[in-house]
Protein backbone atom coordinates (compact mmCIF):
# COMPACT_ATOMS: atom_id res chain seq x y z
CA UNK A 1 0.00 0.00 0.00
CA UNK A 2 0.90 3.59 -0.05
CA UNK A 3 0.83 4.80 3.06
CA UNK A 4 0.92 8.44 5.01
CA UNK A 5 2.62 8.31 8.48
CA UNK A 6 2.01 11.62 10.54
CA UNK A 7 4.57 12.28 12.86
CA UNK A 8 6.22 9.47 12.25
CA UNK A 9 9.69 10.07 13.54
CA UNK A 10 8.05 10.20 17.22
CA UNK A 11 8.48 7.12 19.63
CA UNK A 12 6.09 4.90 17.78
CA UNK A 13 7.44 6.11 14.11
CA UNK A 14 11.44 4.65 15.16
CA UNK A 15 9.46 1.22 14.84
CA UNK A 16 6.65 1.17 12.52
CA UNK A 17 8.40 2.89 9.93
CA UNK A 18 11.11 0.17 9.26
CA UNK A 19 8.61 -2.84 9.53
CA UNK A 20 6.09 -0.73 6.69
CA UNK A 21 9.04 -0.49 4.73
CA UNK A 22 9.83 -4.25 5.55
CA UNK A 23 6.65 -5.35 4.60
CA UNK A 24 7.18 -3.87 1.16
CA UNK A 25 4.31 -0.10 1.54
CA UNK A 26 5.44 2.44 0.03
CA UNK A 27 5.60 4.90 3.04
CA UNK A 28 5.77 8.84 3.63
CA UNK A 29 6.21 10.41 6.76
CA UNK A 30 4.91 13.81 7.43
CA UNK A 31 6.67 15.34 9.87
CA UNK A 32 7.33 19.08 11.54
CA UNK A 33 11.26 19.00 10.97
CA UNK A 34 14.26 16.66 10.11
CA UNK A 35 14.44 15.14 13.69
CA UNK A 36 15.96 12.03 13.29
CA UNK A 37 14.38 8.49 14.40
CA UNK A 38 15.15 7.15 18.10
CA UNK A 39 16.87 4.54 16.88
CA UNK A 40 18.68 4.68 13.70
CA UNK A 41 17.53 1.49 11.05
CA UNK A 42 18.24 1.45 7.14
CA UNK A 43 14.79 0.92 5.84
CA UNK A 44 14.78 5.05 6.41
CA UNK A 45 16.26 5.29 3.93
CA UNK A 46 13.83 4.10 1.39
CA UNK A 47 10.92 6.45 2.90
CA UNK A 48 9.78 9.79 1.21
CA UNK A 49 9.71 12.78 3.93
CA UNK A 50 7.79 15.66 3.84
CA UNK A 51 7.55 18.60 6.24
CA UNK A 52 4.21 19.98 7.39
CA UNK A 53 3.48 22.09 10.40
CA UNK A 54 0.55 20.87 11.60
CA UNK A 55 -0.23 23.40 13.78
CA UNK A 56 -0.02 25.97 11.39
CA UNK A 57 -1.47 24.41 8.35
CA UNK A 58 -4.49 23.44 10.69
CA UNK A 59 -5.42 27.04 11.32
CA UNK A 60 -4.91 27.96 7.32
CA UNK A 61 -7.00 25.03 6.76
CA UNK A 62 -4.49 23.65 4.21
CA UNK A 63 -3.07 20.66 6.28
CA UNK A 64 -6.11 18.10 5.33
CA UNK A 65 -5.94 19.10 2.14
CA UNK A 66 -2.23 18.53 1.53
CA UNK A 67 -2.79 14.93 3.18
CA UNK A 68 -5.35 13.73 1.31
CA UNK A 69 -3.62 14.49 -1.71
CA UNK A 70 -0.59 12.44 -1.33
CA UNK A 71 -3.82 9.90 -2.72
CA UNK A 72 -2.65 6.99 0.01
CA UNK A 73 -4.49 3.89 0.59
CA UNK A 74 -4.05 4.85 4.00
CA UNK A 75 -2.97 7.48 6.55
CA UNK A 76 -1.62 6.38 10.18
CA UNK A 77 -2.10 9.68 12.44
CA UNK A 78 -0.12 9.86 15.42
CA UNK A 79 0.21 13.46 16.56
CA UNK A 80 -3.56 14.76 16.62
CA UNK A 81 -4.98 16.42 19.50
CA UNK A 82 -7.82 18.41 18.51
CA UNK A 83 -11.37 17.54 17.29
CA UNK A 84 -11.61 20.38 14.61
CA UNK A 85 -8.00 18.50 13.56
CA UNK A 86 -9.46 15.26 13.27
CA UNK A 87 -12.88 16.41 11.63
CA UNK A 88 -10.83 18.23 8.84
CA UNK A 89 -8.92 15.47 8.25
CA UNK A 90 -11.94 12.91 7.73
CA UNK A 91 -13.38 14.93 5.59
CA UNK A 92 -10.54 15.50 3.38
CA UNK A 93 -9.92 11.33 3.31
CA UNK A 94 -13.63 10.79 2.39
CA UNK A 95 -14.18 10.96 -1.15
CA UNK A 96 -11.05 8.04 -1.29
CA UNK A 97 -12.48 5.94 1.37
CA UNK A 98 -8.82 6.15 2.68
CA UNK A 99 -8.24 4.22 6.10
CA UNK A 100 -7.24 6.23 8.97
CA UNK A 101 -5.85 4.38 11.45
CA UNK A 102 -5.35 7.30 14.77
CA UNK A 103 -3.26 6.85 18.21
CA UNK A 104 -5.56 7.26 20.76
CA UNK A 105 -4.44 6.79 24.91
CA UNK A 106 -5.49 5.06 27.62
CA UNK A 107 -6.39 8.19 29.19
CA UNK A 108 -9.69 8.69 27.58
CA UNK A 109 -10.90 6.33 30.33
CA UNK A 110 -10.51 8.36 33.13
CA UNK A 111 -10.51 6.68 36.54
CA UNK A 112 -11.00 3.14 35.81
CA UNK A 113 -14.42 1.61 37.16
CA UNK A 114 -13.70 -1.55 36.67
CA UNK A 115 -10.42 -3.32 35.72
CA UNK A 116 -8.78 -4.65 33.90
CA UNK A 117 -11.08 -2.12 31.64
CA UNK A 118 -12.09 -3.04 28.38
CA UNK A 119 -12.98 -0.96 25.12
CA UNK A 120 -16.60 -1.24 25.93
CA UNK A 121 -16.49 0.02 29.40
CA UNK A 122 -17.98 3.35 29.61
CA UNK A 123 -15.69 6.60 29.35
CA UNK A 124 -15.13 8.91 32.34
CA UNK A 125 -12.01 11.42 31.00
CA UNK A 126 -10.68 13.85 32.89
CA UNK A 127 -7.78 16.37 32.16
CA UNK A 128 -7.76 18.27 29.11
CA UNK A 129 -5.58 15.32 27.19
CA UNK A 130 -8.13 12.33 27.92
CA UNK A 131 -11.17 14.55 26.97
CA UNK A 132 -9.85 16.04 23.82
CA UNK A 133 -8.74 12.37 22.89
CA UNK A 134 -11.73 10.73 23.65
CA UNK A 135 -13.68 13.23 21.97
CA UNK A 136 -11.47 12.57 18.57
CA UNK A 137 -12.64 8.77 19.06
CA UNK A 138 -16.45 9.74 19.34
CA UNK A 139 -15.99 11.35 16.04
CA UNK A 140 -13.79 8.97 14.20
CA UNK A 141 -16.09 6.05 15.54
CA UNK A 142 -19.40 8.03 14.69
CA UNK A 143 -18.42 9.11 11.30
CA UNK A 144 -17.51 5.57 10.19
CA UNK A 145 -20.06 4.20 11.40
CA UNK A 146 -22.30 6.31 9.23
CA UNK A 147 -19.97 5.95 6.30
CA UNK A 148 -17.70 8.80 6.22
CA UNK A 149 -14.76 7.58 7.36
CA UNK A 150 -12.73 4.00 8.12
CA UNK A 151 -10.87 5.06 10.88
CA UNK A 152 -9.57 2.63 13.42
CA UNK A 153 -8.26 3.74 16.95
CA UNK A 154 -5.27 2.49 18.84
CA UNK A 155 -4.95 3.26 22.92
CA UNK A 156 -1.44 3.07 24.15
CA UNK A 157 -0.17 3.01 27.73
CA UNK A 158 2.70 4.85 28.80
CA UNK A 159 5.60 5.18 25.94
CA UNK A 160 9.10 3.49 26.78
CA UNK A 161 11.58 2.09 24.64
CA UNK A 162 15.42 3.18 23.61
CA UNK A 163 15.76 6.86 23.45
CA UNK A 164 13.72 8.40 26.14
CA UNK A 165 12.72 8.45 29.66
CA UNK A 166 10.39 5.88 30.87
CA UNK A 167 7.77 6.99 33.54
CA UNK A 168 9.30 6.15 36.78
CA UNK A 169 8.08 4.03 39.63
CA UNK A 170 7.49 7.80 41.44
CA UNK A 171 4.86 8.14 38.70
CA UNK A 172 6.84 10.74 37.00
CA UNK A 173 9.82 11.30 34.25
CA UNK A 174 13.02 12.51 36.36
CA UNK A 175 15.19 9.46 35.32
CA UNK A 176 17.26 10.37 38.60
CA UNK A 177 14.61 8.08 40.23
CA UNK A 178 16.39 5.30 38.66
CA UNK A 179 20.02 7.05 39.51
CA UNK A 180 18.97 6.60 43.14
CA UNK A 181 17.28 2.98 42.95
CA UNK A 182 20.63 1.73 40.92
CA UNK A 183 22.57 3.72 44.28
CA UNK A 184 19.95 1.93 46.76
CA UNK A 185 19.11 5.27 48.21
CA UNK A 186 15.85 5.38 50.26
CA UNK A 187 12.82 5.96 47.47
CA UNK A 188 10.06 7.58 49.33
CA UNK A 189 6.76 6.87 47.19
CA UNK A 190 2.98 8.24 47.62
CA UNK A 191 0.63 7.16 49.46
CA UNK A 192 1.10 3.02 49.88
CA UNK A 193 2.51 2.91 46.10
CA UNK A 194 -0.51 0.72 45.27
CA UNK A 195 -1.87 2.73 42.35
CA UNK A 196 -0.81 1.64 38.81
CA UNK A 197 1.06 2.46 35.42
CA UNK A 198 0.66 0.38 32.77
CA UNK A 199 3.70 0.47 29.99
CA UNK A 200 4.35 -0.78 26.79
CA UNK A 201 7.05 -0.88 24.32
CA UNK A 202 6.74 1.72 21.17
CA UNK A 203 7.78 -1.16 19.19
CA UNK A 204 4.46 -3.27 20.24
CA UNK A 205 2.69 -0.50 19.63
CA UNK A 206 4.07 -0.24 16.41
CA UNK A 207 3.21 -4.27 15.77
CA UNK A 208 -0.20 -3.21 16.56
CA UNK A 209 -0.83 -0.39 14.16
CA UNK A 210 0.96 -2.82 11.35
CA UNK A 211 -1.47 -5.35 12.25
CA UNK A 212 -4.81 -3.04 12.20
CA UNK A 213 -3.18 -2.69 8.64
CA UNK A 214 -3.25 -6.06 7.73
CA UNK A 215 -6.52 -7.08 9.09
CA UNK A 216 -8.71 -4.13 8.28
CA UNK A 217 -12.24 -6.21 8.12
CA UNK A 218 -11.56 -6.90 11.71
CA UNK A 219 -10.19 -3.45 12.67
CA UNK A 220 -12.31 -1.10 11.19
CA UNK A 221 -14.81 0.68 12.87
CA UNK A 222 -13.10 -0.61 16.54
CA UNK A 223 -10.62 1.11 19.33
CA UNK A 224 -8.25 -1.59 20.78
CA UNK A 225 -6.04 -1.32 23.97
CA UNK A 226 -1.99 -1.74 22.86
CA UNK A 227 -0.49 -2.26 26.13
CA UNK A 228 1.85 -4.35 27.79
CA UNK A 229 0.16 -7.50 28.82
CA UNK A 230 -0.45 -6.49 32.59
CA UNK A 231 0.13 -3.50 34.94
CA UNK A 232 2.27 -2.55 37.49
CA UNK A 233 2.15 -1.23 41.09
CA UNK A 234 4.39 1.84 41.78
CA UNK A 235 5.39 -0.21 44.93
CA UNK A 236 6.01 -3.40 42.49
CA UNK A 237 7.53 -1.57 39.77
CA UNK A 238 10.05 -0.07 42.28
CA UNK A 239 10.78 -3.42 43.94
CA UNK A 240 11.40 -4.84 40.81
CA UNK A 241 13.99 -2.29 39.49
CA UNK A 242 15.82 -2.36 42.90
CA UNK A 243 16.43 -5.90 42.24
CA UNK A 244 17.73 -5.14 38.72
CA UNK A 245 20.03 -3.27 39.81
CA UNK A 246 21.36 -6.06 42.86
CA UNK A 247 19.61 -3.92 45.51
CA UNK A 248 17.53 -4.45 48.27
CA UNK A 249 14.43 -2.37 48.05
CA UNK A 250 14.57 0.75 50.33
CA UNK A 251 10.86 2.04 50.15
CA UNK A 252 9.39 4.68 52.41
CA UNK A 253 5.80 6.00 51.84
CA UNK A 254 4.03 9.24 52.83
CA UNK A 255 0.35 10.90 52.34
CA UNK A 256 -0.19 12.57 48.85
CA UNK A 257 0.22 15.80 50.61
CA UNK A 258 3.43 15.08 52.06
CA UNK A 259 5.02 13.61 49.66
CA UNK A 260 4.35 16.53 46.40
CA UNK A 261 6.48 18.52 49.26
CA UNK A 262 9.60 16.30 48.40
CA UNK A 263 9.55 16.96 44.47
CA UNK A 264 9.15 19.88 41.94
CA UNK A 265 5.31 20.86 41.09
CA UNK A 266 5.92 20.00 37.51
CA UNK A 267 7.01 16.25 38.71
CA UNK A 268 3.94 16.08 41.20
CA UNK A 269 1.62 17.33 38.68
CA UNK A 270 2.76 14.66 36.74
CA UNK A 271 2.83 11.74 39.17
CA UNK A 272 -0.85 13.01 40.11
CA UNK A 273 -1.93 12.72 36.92
CA UNK A 274 -0.78 8.86 36.77
CA UNK A 275 -1.66 8.09 39.88
CA UNK A 276 -5.51 9.32 39.32
CA UNK A 277 -5.70 7.55 35.78
CA UNK A 278 -4.08 4.73 37.41
CA UNK A 279 -4.67 2.53 34.28
CA UNK A 280 -5.25 -1.02 33.62
CA UNK A 281 -6.07 -2.27 30.31
CA UNK A 282 -7.54 -5.62 28.74
CA UNK A 283 -5.43 -6.42 25.88
CA UNK A 284 -7.80 -9.44 24.86
CA UNK A 285 -9.97 -7.58 21.71
CA UNK A 286 -6.77 -6.66 20.45
CA UNK A 287 -5.32 -10.21 21.10
CA UNK A 288 -8.32 -11.41 19.49
CA UNK A 289 -9.47 -9.64 16.75
CA UNK A 290 -5.64 -8.27 15.70
CA UNK A 291 -3.83 -11.01 16.65
CA UNK A 292 -1.62 -8.45 18.93
CA UNK A 293 1.12 -10.42 20.60
CA UNK A 294 3.23 -8.14 23.04
CA UNK A 295 7.09 -9.10 23.06
CA UNK A 296 7.81 -6.74 26.25
CA UNK A 297 6.31 -6.63 29.83
CA UNK A 298 6.11 -3.45 31.57
CA UNK A 299 9.05 -4.17 33.02
CA UNK A 300 11.15 -5.86 30.46
CA UNK A 301 10.12 -2.41 28.22
CA UNK A 302 11.01 -0.16 31.26
CA UNK A 303 14.64 -2.03 31.55
CA UNK A 304 15.53 -1.66 27.96
CA UNK A 305 14.42 2.45 28.34
CA UNK A 306 16.79 2.51 31.19
CA UNK A 307 19.84 0.56 29.41
CA UNK A 308 20.01 3.46 26.74
CA UNK A 309 19.96 5.87 29.83
CA UNK A 310 22.70 4.63 31.30
CA UNK A 311 24.54 4.13 28.00
CA UNK A 312 23.82 7.81 27.24
CA UNK A 313 25.58 8.57 31.14
CA UNK A 314 21.86 10.04 31.88
CA UNK A 315 21.50 7.24 34.58
CA UNK A 316 24.34 6.41 37.17
CA UNK A 317 25.07 3.03 38.23
CA UNK A 318 26.71 2.42 41.09
CA UNK A 319 30.48 1.85 41.39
Amino acid sequence: MRLVVIGGTGHIGTFLIPRLVNAGHDVIVASRGKREPYVPHPAWAAVQRIEIDRTAEDAAGTFAVRIAALEADAVVDLICFTLDSAQRLVGALQPRRTLLLHCGTMWVHGRPAVVPTTEEDPRHPFGDYGIKKAAIEQLLLDATRRGHARAVILHPGHLVGPGWKPLNPTGHFNPDVFTRIARGELLQLPNEGLETVHHVHADDVAQAFELALTHPDDAVGESFHVVSPAPLTLRAYAEAMFAHFGQRAKLGFLRWDEWRQTVTEDEAAATWDHIAHSPHGSIAKARQRLRYAPRYTSLEAVIESVDSLIAAGVVYVAE
